[in-house]
């Protein structure tokens, strides 16, 4: 099976970790994964703010870049439903029968990172290892979306050491909302302050999502309120073992307070100048 890494633009900018750990663990499940290095942008931006005609050379280079590969694994719900459930309709409005043929060949080999390990892979139990109490939000693209479902659950409770314990209203939106968050800032804080008093409520150490970007919005109230609770998204819990569980990052500053501005921290995906070329994940992140 040859099995692609679709980083994510918001992964590679500010929590390559997360994409790293997602290498980690499919490897150590006996995966192959490439990283192709023309990888871009899947246009989820560019969609959701309605400016679908600048989407499509986005949508096209998807297309162009990961056509070939049995599947595409993304450690991002919002990412994965975008390409799922809006590249078809951006190939399709624009007339492009070609284009409409190749999203309807990659488009279904997408996956969030949960999606490919219960469903391609048939795997719950990872071999991973977090001695930490854990709640789990349900961002609105994994549940709504791409109806993930009990998935994440079911991963997480194969964990050994981890306690998962439920969030109260688990199913409202913290209120990021990507550009939402932006357009109606009293709302989206008003959203996520509800958020955070229910993860408080739970006495767990850490919070998991599948999307790196609700669990910046999350985070960062949590971080203001100083209550002590990390965010960590789920890859990044999975691929944890007895042997790193010392330097768990639960025991760490946040992800982005260790190498946010810090002009010495190498990136995962390249630079447009890298097109054309495809590497192992392994030699991208080692």
């Amino acid at each position: 099976m040859r099995v692609a890494l679709f980083v994510t633009c918001f992964n590679d900018t500010m929590f390559p970790e997360s994409a790293k750990a997602t290498v980690e663990l499919l490897e150590r499940l006996g995966v192959e994964v490439d990283f192709p290095m023309q990888q871009t942008c899947c246009g989820q931006m560019h969609i959701n703010t309605g400016y679908r005609r600048e989407a499509l050379p986005l949508v096209r280079r998807f297309v162009e870049t990961f056509d070939g590969y049995d599947a595409v694994v993304a450690p991002s719900a919002s990412c994965a439903g975008t390409i799922v459930h809006y590249h078809h309709k951006i190939a399709a409005e624009r007339g492009d029968a070609a284009l409409r043929d190749g999203v309807a060949r990659v488009a279904p080999r997408t996956y969030e990172l949960t999606q490919f390990l219960v469903d391609v892979l048939g795997r719950e139990d990872v071999g991973a290892y977090f001695p930490h109490r854990v709640t789990y939000h349900p961002t609105c693209h994994s549940l709504r979306a791409l109806g993930l479902g009990d998935r994440p659950y079911r991963l997480l409770r194969a964990v050994r050491g981890l306690t998962l314990v439920d969030l109260p209203e688990r199913e409202e939106c913290c209120g990021f909302g990507g550009t939402f968050a932006i357009k109606n800032a009293d709302v989206s804080v008003a959203m996520g302050a509800d958020k955070v008093r229910h993860v408080r409520e739970t006495g767990a150490e850490v919070l998991v999502a599948a999307d790196n970007s609700c669990l910046t919005h999350i985070g960062g109230m949590l971080g203001r309120d100083r209550s002590g609770v990390r965010t960590l998204h789920i890859a990044e819990v999975l691929a944890s073992t007895e042997r790193d569980a010392a330097t768990t990052h639960a025991e760490q500053p946040a992800e982005s307070a260790q190498w946010k501005g810090d002009p010495g921290v190498d990136k995962l995906a390249g630079t447009p100048s890298d097109t054309g070329r495809s590497a192992s994940a392994s030699e991208v992140t080692a």
